[in-house]
């Protein structure tokens, strides 16, 4: 009996080694790549930035860092910006951050420090880009540091009675560099 309870506790100390990678205590940086979908629409919080339209968005995926809910508020430009990368309507993003939660119940606070909706009006989608700086968080992601890169597709889903889109459907991706972090297996959460 003595035994089997040595090769237990061998056998779930190596699996638990398998599932967490310690990162950040000699600097690492792991890569990070997630995807997701979810929708958007306007927010009723205002960041009270002059001249912006506050909008969110409430996302679910899952990739690197585990299975995952993400929403975010961001105050864009009012009126479209001079961009020499889209081709069709620019407007920026000037404030904004959100909260990643993963099923372990941590949290990941992020800061948007740039980024944009590229509106091509002859196919009736947006490409959607914003960079978040990652700000700690709770649990696993208390020292996290990193940055993020979220590249979305977004479709309208509904109008107003003026015929604006008000509401969207979102898909794409987050990818990046996190440091600070251990790593770990969602769904080994379940076993616990």
């Amino acid at each position: 009996m003595k035994h089997l309870t040595t090769i237990a506790l061998t056998l779930n100390l190596a699996v638990a080694g398998a599932y967490a990678q310690q990162t950040g205590a000699d600097g690492q940086q792991t890569p990070v790549k997630m995807t997701f979908s979810g929708s958007a629409g306007a927010s009723t919080i205002d960041l009270k930035q002059p001249n912006t339209t506050t909008g969110e968005e409430d996302l679910a995926g899952n990739g690197t860092l585990g299975a995952f809910t993400f929403r975010f508020v961001n105050a864009g430009a009012n009126g479209p910006q001079p961009s020499s990368t889209c081709s069709g309507l620019y407007f920026q993003s000037v404030a904004g951050g959100g909260l990643l939660r993963f099923q372990d119940g941590s949290m990941l606070n992020v800061t948007i420090t740039q980024g944009g909706d590229c509106i091509d009006l002859v196919h009736m989608v947006a490409h959607c880009t914003r960079t978040f700086k990652i700000n700690g968080g709770t649990g696993r992601f208390q020292n996290a540091s990193g940055v993020l890169t979220l590249a979305e597709t977004a479709l309208p889903l509904l109008a107003d009675a003026s015929n604006n889109p008000v509401f969207f459907s979102e898909a794409g991706t987050l990818t990046g560099t996190i440091s600070g972090v251990a790593l770990e297996d969602d769904s080994r959460d379940g076993r616990r």
